[in-house]
């Protein structure tokens, strides 16, 4: 089942592949032949059907040379919106308290052994 804001996007989807199918001088046997699937289930994705499956829209987009389409349909280096957001979530370098208690344990025992002794000649060492 699909949302009403999605079926009109896959409807569209469905009426390109079957432009661009007519395009190529296809039938739908053809292209259902070199896709590997069968001819009523491309009839039902020109028909913008929800329940056809995505590895048979790539099978049909690479069949009609138009695959990269697909991997180009969500390019997170364009997600403006996304990309916001993970900057915000980022988190800032700094140090953890764990690492912060134990160089305050590493200072204080340097500290320590770094005190100046005195001699009775009053020479410092």
């Amino acid at each position: 089942m699909s949302s009403p804001k999605s079926r009109p996007a896959i409807e569209r989807l469905g009426r390109d592949i079957r432009g661009a199918r007519l395009r190529r001088g296809m039938t739908v046997a053809d292209l259902a032949i070199r896709a590997g699937a069968s001819p009523s289930t491309l009839a039902r994705l020109e028909k913008g059907d929800v329940g056809v499956a995505l590895g048979t829209l790539a099978d049909v987009l690479v069949v009609l040379g138009l695959i990269e389409r697909l991997a180009d349909l969500i390019d997170i280096r364009n997600d403006d919106l996304g990309l916001a957001l993970a900057g915000e979530q980022t988190p800032k370098r700094g140090r953890s308290q764990g690492s912060m208690h134990r160089r305050k344990r590493v200072a204080g025992a340097a500290s320590k052994v770094a005190v100046d002794v005195l001699d009775p000649d009053g020479a410092a060492f």
